[in-house]
């Protein structure tokens, strides 16, 4: 129990190291921070408030939200309540007989409260309502529904825009948890998974990748963040994906290539990171998005390949099996690309690839967990 309560903690440790490396996590987020931000660039937030609205978390737009209501409703409350003490309408007051109020029954602070909540929210009681003695109270009714109309609206437009960010889709775009490097038609390939997990369209799909290391020029002059430029591509080409059914993405790994110098045995002390990004547009909401995710050394398996993943059921169906999305099988591989290329390494391939107990070889014909097309 101690030893398995004692892997858990150093599997999550290492999982958070990992994590707190990475520049984007698998999800997509960019973990970076920003310091030392002055406060002329603090104010450019507060002017371009509806991107700032937009992007805040939900539990600060339900604060705003509550507040911004329950502010309005207050403020007009006092305002009511000022005009009121002004014409002599208030219970303390005692007004005479025949007296002509500008709000009936509005008596003290509580209730002109709440005829600043009907007033706005047009609920209408019928117990206080405005009368046509005060021109000043006329006025105020018209400026209260325009700024509650207002307010109603902007507040709608936020929640509609956060409902209907991009971001959102990318959520059912699911790339490979790791990438692998195999021979793939007579080259050495880097290859990754990605899937889309509803029946409608990316439309316009393209791929790319950005490998992010510290370089450190012949000047003795160091880069953090040195960006190559990986490009990805299908056997249809790397434009305008057909993104109907997971798609294995590859990469050929040739002398221009940034892993053509990286080895079976030095690819793990390697500190690097491959960021991988999917562009398109959505076909049910016309909005574009961008799919992103990394992968880091210790997540690039050398020697293996995905399992095949579609198959055709005796009824002509075409069925995807997302058991095997992320499941590989060990192939013969050189050890480098250079010896990939070189005829003679060629001829003492390695038959084992790296050990790997995270994956299970299984039949692809098994019909559990298997989704039709």
């Amino acid at each position: 129990m101690k030893c398995s309560v004692r892997q858990l903690l150093r599997s999550y440790l290492n999982k958070r190291r990992l994590c707190q490396n990475r520049l984007v996590t698998k999800d997509g987020h960019c973990n970076i921070e920003y310091g030392n931000v002055k406060y002329k660039n603090f104010f450019a937030y507060i002017l371009d408030f509806w991107t700032t609205f937009v992007e805040i978390r939900w539990r600060f737009v339900i604060l705003f939200f509550v507040a911004s209501f329950t502010l309005s409703w207050f403020i007009f409350g006092l305002l009511w309540y000022w005009i009121c003490r002004n014409n002599g309408d208030l219970a303390w007051q005692n007004p005479p007989q025949g007296h002509k109020p500008c709000v009936l029954n509005l008596k003290g602070l509580t209730t002109a409260f709440l005829f600043s909540l009907e007033t706005q929210t047009t609920v209408g009681y019928g117990g206080r309502d405005i009368t046509p003695y005060c021109p000043g109270a006329i006025a105020l009714l018209i400026i209260q529904t325009l700024v509650g109309a207002i307010i109603n609206c902007f507040w709608c437009g936020v929640v509609m825009t956060k409902i209907a960010l991009p971001k959102k889709r990318v959520k059912t775009i699911r790339f490979s948890e790791v990438a692998v490097i195999c021979p793939n038609k007579g080259a050495l390939c880097l290859q990754i998974r990605v899937a889309n997990l509803r029946k409608s369209l990316m439309i316009g799909s393209q791929i790319f990748g950005k490998l992010l290391r510290t370089k450190v020029s012949s000047e003795g002059e160091t880069t953090i963040l040195d960006q190559v430029n990986v490009d990805f591509m299908v056997e249809a080409g790397k434009d305008s994906l057909f993104f109907v059914c997971p798609l294995t993405l590859c990469h050929v790994i040739d002398k221009t290539s940034p892993f053509f110098e990286m080895a079976v045995d030095t690819l793990n002390q390697q500190e690097f990171e491959l960021v991988v990004f999917l562009d398109g547009t959505d076909e049910s909401t016309s909005s574009s998005c961008q799919v992103r995710t990394s992968y880091i050394p210790q997540e690039i398996m050398w020697g293996y390949k995905f399992l095949p993943i579609i198959s055709r059921s005796k009824e002509g169906k075409y069925c995807v099996n997302f058991s095997n999305f992320a499941k590989v099988e060990p192939v013969p591989t050189a050890s480098c690309a250079e010896c990939f290329h070189n005829e003679k390494c060629r001829k003492h391939l390695s038959t084992k690839g790296i050990d790997n107990q995270g994956f299970e070889v299984i039949n692809i014909g098994d019909p559990a967990s298997v989704t039709k097309m």
